[in-house]
């Protein structure tokens, strides 16, 4: 993985948040990365209930400052950064006091989904794009983790195609049993159309549940690796059907060799 630029795009990353399937393979693997002397990008949201100061955040002025186009509503994006103590790796994240400044990540007080999700989920892609834009940094390979960042395979491939700076970037999801009952707002296919992006590449999230959000990501990566030992039997058979490179689940025990060796043969090829 040497001089490999490979870019961490997650919805929760430890210290930052608490330890689950996906914040710690987010941490662990940019870190084995930063190890074989990859160089690495790690972007998450901003959520209200990160403590900004005990992780010493601080706004990166330069990157802020643009608005994004969500439903036809300017946002603003704030860009801040952190650093994970001994690791010498950056954390970017992806800010706006609209979506993110309540003091909770995914869910109200009473478990319920918020239901600007599906705008955050937009949002956090959108910006997640503009931002490396905006670094002029071309990584070979963009790893996507969790379903708020679902979206950002299917906007790199639709919204932002003719996007020189990810010309030559291979898209790897992994997919995990991390996911969510019923659905997002109804109207999230309208939001995404709003942004001319086909409709036939969104068709099935005329129901937004998190089955349907992994198969878009599906659609639109070019690798896929499987995050948890056990994942829903339909997003299974999806993937099987997808016939792309698939990483079988490893624990974390043994995913370093694996994964380095699935995307040295299988991914930068």
């Amino acid at each position: 993985m040497k001089d490999k630029r490979i870019l961490y795009v997650s919805s929760e990353v430890v210290p930052y948040l608490p330890e689950t399937e996906i914040s710690s393979m987010s941490f662990e693997a940019p870190r084995l990365v930063n190890q074989q002397g990859g160089q690495i990008r790690i972007f998450m949201p901003r959520y209200g209930n990160i403590n900004e100061r005990r992780h010493q955040l601080h706004e990166v002025i330069r990157l802020s400052g643009i608005n994004l186009v969500i439903n036809d509503l300017d946002m603003p994006l704030i860009i801040k950064v952190a650093s994970i103590p001994k690791e010498r790796i950056q954390v970017y994240f992806i800010d706006n006091d609209e979506y993110f400044k309540r003091k909770a990540t995914l869910t109200d007080e009473n478990g319920d989904l918020f239901s600007d999700n599906d705008e955050r989920a937009i949002f956090f892609a959108k910006g997640v794009i503009e931002t490396v834009k905006k670094l002029n940094w071309s990584p070979d390979v963009i790893h996507v983790h969790g379903w708020l960042a679902s979206l950002l395979p299917l906007y790199l491939k639709q919204y932002y195609k003719d996007e020189p700076l990810f010309n030559e970037s291979k898209i790897v999801t992994s997919v995990y049993n991390q996911s969510f009952d019923g659905a997002l707002n109804k109207d999230m296919i309208n939001k995404i159309k709003f942004d001319n992006i086909d409709e036939e590449a969104i068709k099935t999230l005329k129901d937004p549940s998190y089955n349907n959000l992994m198969k878009v990501a599906i659609d639109n990566s070019d690798a896929l690796i499987i995050g948890s030992e056990n994942i829903p039997k339909d997003l299974n058979t999806y993937l099987e059907a997808s016939d792309k490179p698939i990483l079988e689940f490893k624990s974390k025990d043994e995913f370093g060799e694996a994964y380095t060796e699935f995307f040295n043969t299988k991914v930068c090829i």
